[in-house]
């Protein structure tokens, strides 16, 4: 029997790889954006979608609520197709801010709702100067200044909200740097690389499986142990949609 799921983002690269899965798996999706032309695009690949801003705290939770979800999958970001340089450094700080206030409101919608599991995405980069590969126990560079650690001050709020709000299980998905369809990168790169398709695959498994807490989803290497994604949560990083 398929869940009432509520996607969060579901226009942004991910959340369009996420939906087939979701929709092929038997759930019933909802899903964000900001555009109403995006709305009609979500429309018809079978979504309900809903235009709202996750700032807007008051028509946040009542669409959540009037969407009763079981889970709430959070895949929000605001930054530029391929971490563009030149636009990277208004990004980061709307980014962080989506990922602070805008998680703060996604975890207080899902309680009102009565979810039971929040899913939310972070990053796999974030770990402080030590040991590699990094287990998922090891601290994030809460030190860390400038971009980086307007950045990682964004990633902190949003994993204590997600992780620290019962009666909700929360579960982040720490992926990698992203490549494949619609994110403007074409082939793997940086210190802990995953598809696109896999990052969506990972979101997928979480409804399920996984006990609360964090997961690095990411291909094999030497900067983030990935172990954990794959035993608790039946994860491959070589997962890809079909063509």
């Amino acid at each position: 029997m398929g869940y009432r799921i509520f996607l969060a983002g579901a226009s942004g690269a991910i959340g369009q790889r996420l939906i087939p899965l979701l929709l092929g798996a038997g759930h019933h999706v909802t899903g964000t954006t900001r555009q109403a032309r995006k709305a009609e695009a979500l429309r018809s690949l079978g979504v309900g979608p809903v235009i709202v801003d996750v700032f807007d705290a008051g028509a946040l939770s009542r669409a959540v609520v009037a969407a009763k979800p079981d889970i709430l999958i959070h895949q929000l970001t605001d930054l530029p197709a391929g971490l563009d340089p030149a636009r990277m450094g208004e990004a980061v700080a709307r980014n962080a801010r989506i990922r602070d206030e805008g998680t703060r409101n996604l975890v207080a919608a899902a309680r009102a709702a009565g979810a039971r599991r929040l899913i939310a995405q972070s990053i796999a980069w974030a770990y402080a100067p030590g040991p590699e590969p990094h287990a998922e126990t090891d601290p994030l560079d809460g030190k860390a200044e400038g971009n980086r650690g307007i950045s990682v001050g964004g990633v902190i709020a949003l994993e204590n909200q997600v992780l620290g709000s019962p009666p909700l299980t929360g579960i982040v998905l720490r992926y990698g740097q992203l490549y494949g369809p619609g994110t403007g990168v074409e082939a793997a790169s940086g210190s802990a690389p995953v598809h696109v398709d896999a990052a969506a695959h990972a979101a997928l498994l979480a409804i399920e499986k996984g006990e609360a807490g964090a997961f690095n989803v990411a291909e094999p290497n030497s900067y983030a142990a990935t172990e954990k994604a794959v035993a608790g949560l039946g994860w491959r990083a070589d997962f890809r949609l079909p063509s």
